[in-house]
């Protein structure tokens, strides 16, 4: 394999649509699913009423990458072995002898071997790992608060409740029927969630069908929020811009294979036909389904037995690992946390998140000091590394995160929005992740700096 990856090399190029082609006010929207998850708690499972109240400091808290134990209550941030680096239950802060105390002394967590090897959910822990879900990382750890200061016995009973508040707001009727607080919030006022692709994300989208490549789009949302988003961020013509649609498609089952797969369904008013496609034999925009079949029209429409595709998307859990793993797509992770340590923002999206921004919403939460989700957090630190003590010793190593590593391992290279490439030539050569590579290699336009940091102690 080249050391060396191109969009000009790929017959297919196909995007997840949310945080990945569509970005959005992330402390904006943030505030609206906790907002949305919390009072589903508060009105319908008599939670107390204070966890709808949150200082700006409290944000800090918000951290991708965090896996729920439970069994427990404690929130963990994991290294790429499994070692637990940093703990929480609740919302505080473990020390260090707590944390042996739980996972003994050479801190591991007991699930990692089934996280690490298929990303499945399961009923002893919960990996946040997508702003959709996220503010839930909070939540979570408040109602464990919230249980201690009763004196209730934390066990996994409270997640029967976390789960039916994001079912509540994030179910496929909810749309339709204005249920819930979170659709119909967006709904009222696109543009105070929803930031605009630049024109040059456009124009390459463009140019990519110019080139004769297949574009592709396929997210888990229904075709009503897919339509409002794109209408939003694209403009009313945005369907020109793919070959095929994919709404509802269930990611990562997606990419499961046969006996699990789901058929394929037409659309008709955004409501899908009850009979299932035994095949997909044309372009145009469905709902469901799997990638055997998507491949088999792949293979039509480039005329190539083995098409080769890339695939952009923004989590790990549902993009990357099964796309590269099921797929053996190329694929590309969007990491937003990249702007927090460092990496310039592309002149694209200043210029585009300027121009779209009202003046008076736009020092409001900074004034505020509400720490943007991508941000580097005080309580967990870097995204990408963080210090570990040895066992009995004062020795302090920097370690990997699980999800750094996670990228390193499942994806092709690592952007902070699409807009960063859009201005590049379709035949520009990123140089991909590679174990024989430093970690800082597969980013761009450059390493965050928690990692350039790592590397230049390693070499020095």
């Amino acid at each position: 394999m080249s050391e060396y990856f191109s969009l000009s090399d790929c017959d297919v190029i196909g995007f997840d649509l949310d945080h990945t082609l569509c970005r959005y006010h992330l402390k904006e929207t943030s505030r609206l699913i906790y907002e949305s998850f919390t009072r589903y708690l508060v009105e319908h499972k008599d939670y107390d009423k204070d966890l709808l109240t949150l200082t700006p400091a409290t944000w800090d808290f918000c951290f991708k990458g965090l896996v729920v134990d439970l069994e427990d209550g404690n929130l963990v941030k994991l290294a790429e072995d499994g070692t637990v680096l940093r703990a929480t239950h609740g919302t505080n802060n473990l020390r260090t002898e707590e944390i042996i105390k739980h996972y003994g002394p050479k801190r591991e967590w007991k699930h990692f071997n089934s996280l690490n090897t298929t990303f499945t959910r399961s009923t002893k822990y919960y990996f946040y790992d997508n702003y959709f879900d996220l503010p839930g990382a909070l939540l979570c750890g408040r109602v464990v608060d919230m249980l201690r200061k009763r004196g209730n016995e934390v066990n996994s009973d409270f997640w029967k409740d976390m789960v039916a508040a994001i079912d509540h707001n994030y179910n496929t009727s909810a749309f339709k029927e204005d249920a819930g607080w979170y659709f119909p919030s967006v709904k009222r006022d696109p543009g105070r969630y929803l930031q605009p692709c630049s024109e040059s994300v456009k124009t390459w989208l463009r140019s990519m069908k110019s080139a004769g490549k297949v574009l592709l789009l396929i997210t888990s949302s229904h075709s009503d929020y897919c339509r409002l988003i794109c209408d939003q961020i694209l403009g009313k013509d945005w369907e020109e811009l793919f070959d095929i649609i994919i709404t509802n498609a269930l990611k990562p089952g997606f990419f499961s294979l046969v006996p699990q797969q789901r058929p394929f369904r037409t659309l008709v008013n955004d409501v899908e036909e009850s009979e299932g496609l035994p095949s997909l034999d044309k372009p145009g925009w469905y709902s469901q389904g799997n990638w055997p079949h998507l491949h088999q029209l792949l293979k039509t429409m480039t005329g190539n037995p083995e098409p080769k595709v890339v695939y952009f998307g923004d989590s790990m859990r549902s993009d990357m690992f099964p796309a590269s793993t099921f797929g053996k797509w190329e694929t590309v992770m969007i990491v937003e946390e990249m702007e927090g340590e460092g990496v310039p923002r592309s002149e694209a999206a200043e210029t585009n998140e300027a121009q779209v921004e009202p003046q008076e919403k736009k020092g409001k939460f900074e004034d505020q000091g509400m720490k943007a989700p991508s941000a580097p957090s005080e309580q967990w630190g870097s995204y990408f590394v963080d210090a570990h003590k040895t066992p009995g010793g004062d020795e302090e190593s920097q370690k990997l995160t699980w999800c750094c590593h996670s990228i390193h391992k499942y994806s092709t290279m690592a952007i902070p929005s699409v807009e960063s490439i859009a201005d590049l030539p379709l035949d520009y050569k990123f140089p991909r992740f590679s174990p024989n590579k430093p970690c800082t290699t597969g980013y761009y336009p450059r390493p965050p700096d928690s990692l350039l940091k790592k590397c230049q102690s390693q070499s020095s």
